[in-house]
Parts: structure tokens; sequence; C-alpha cells
């Protein structure tokens, strides 16, 4: 039997998170930078431990502007990175421990996300601002979700950093594997049809169908569904359940390392 994770960004001030933890398995907490932070993310990590979904830090450049989603890497560099990641994350961590629940795992949002999956440098500020918040949090090793077959997943790889490899139900694929610009129209799916169909495909063959029709290999071991897109809920609804339809386990994923 396929068994697949459902993860969700949430804690960003938009959305049902609530219903939404009725559905996934995982969740990936905004941490302030883009979005939530304070009292948004304390109670998301509440309402999270309580319904037994798997917890990870979604930290940002700190841009609410425009939501992460522009790179400010050059605002930054790989130092300033690495510092605001490990801050970002100490903060979901701590809620975690005051909500009985432990920090799985950390997924970049937006921008970040994206700067680390195309660049080995930024990639590295990534991993070293995971490596120090769990060096202060007494931990092992924080596992590191992201899309495979990036300079994030072979840096992971090379350092024996535990990695979820992610695919994602609610976007559309370039034929190189990588997740077609959001500023291209229909570069987000919102028909339920399409965005299940894609999910069970993922989960069963390890596939998507690119923008172009040609059949792209993703092997994932998570599929995200983004929690600000609107009409979240019913789509994570709907996936699932065609998920376990074609016979598909839905279970919190194990890191490869």
């Amino acid at each position: 039997m396929p068994t697949i994770d459902l993860n969700a960004d949430v804690g960003e001030e938009c959305g049902d998170d609530e219903a939404l933890f009725s559905v996934v398995t995982t969740a990936s907490i905004a941490a302030g930078g883009h979005a939530g932070g304070g009292q948004v993310l304390t109670e998301t990590v509440r309402l999270a431990a309580a319904a037994g979904v798997t917890v990870g830090a979604h930290p940002s450049y700190p841009d609410r502007a425009d939501f992460g989603r522009v790179s400010r890497a050059g605002d930054h560099g790989p130092s300033g990175i690495a510092a605001f990641v490990r801050e970002q994350v100490l903060d979901v961590a701590r809620a975690c421990t005051d909500h009985g629940t432990a920090l799985s795992h950390v997924k970049a949002h937006g921008a970040l996300y994206a700067d680390a999956a195309n660049d080995a440098d930024l990639a590295a500020a990534l991993l070293k601002g995971v490596a120090a918040a769990a060096s202060d949090l007494g931990a092992g090793d924080l596992a590191v979700m992201g899309m495979p077959g990036t300079a994030l997943s072979r840096l992971c790889a090379d350092r024996g950093v535990p990695f979820l490899a992610e695919a994602f139900a609610d976007r559309v694929y370039a034929p190189d594997g990588s997740l077609v610009p959001r500023r291209v129209d229909g570069s987000v799916i919102h028909d339920a049809d399409l965005a299940a169909s894609q999910a069970v495909r993922l989960a069963t063959e390890g596939i998507v169908i690119a923008i172009d029709g040609t059949r792209v290999s993703v092997p994932a071991v998570t599929v995200c569904l983004h929690g600000d897109t609107p009409g979240a809920v019913a789509l994570a609804r709907r996936v699932r359940a065609d998920l376990e339809a074609a016979g598909v386990r839905i279970a919190p994923a194990r890191p490869a390392t």
C-alpha cells in the first residue's frame, strides 16, 4: 500500500487552519517573517498539537509586505539568513514546548524556499540556521523539507541532514520539475479534480504531468496543500478522499538521510 504525508503551510493569518488540521498530517507554521508569529503562532501550534498534527517551522525572509514571496537574499546575505532562520525556528520550537509537542522539521517559505532550492550558498545558509536552532534546543538534527532534485536536497544528502522530499497538489510544474512561477496565470491549481488527480498520481506513480504535457518524475514523501489558497479546506478534503479511495495510506512522513 503506498503511503503519503499531507502537509499544509499554516499560521499565515488567512484560511481556516483548524479545519485543515482535521485533514492533513503535518503542518509547517509561519514564524512571523512573512505572516503569523506572536499569539497567532502560539494558537496555531496549540490547535495543531490538539489535533495530533506533526508540527514544523516555516521561516521566511522578514517581509510581511510581500508575504515573503520576493527574494531578499541581497538584503541579508548568508549570515543574515542563517540568523533569522535560527530565530524563527526557535520561536516555533518554544511554542511547541509550551503545548506539549515536538518540533519535527523546517520548511522555508516562498522566496527563501526557491532561493535555497536553486543556490547552494543560500541552501547552506538555511541549513546553518537550522543547525544552530537545533543546537540551541539541545536536539538532534531537525529534518528539512523541500523539493527533490534541488541544491537543498543535494546538500542535505551530502551532510546527512534528514530530508523530506515534497511535492505539490495545488501547483503546476514545469518540464524540468520546478514549479511554474506564481506570476504566470494558471500556476496555482484551484480545481479540486485536478489537484486530487495530481496528488493521487504523485502518491501512486511518483510523477506529475507538467504544463507542456510531459510526465515528470517527482519522488516525494509528502504532498503540500497551501493553507492560503482560496477554498483550501474543501480542496484538501477532496485530495484526501481521492487518495484514500485510491488505496493510499495517509501518515506523517519519515525523512531520508
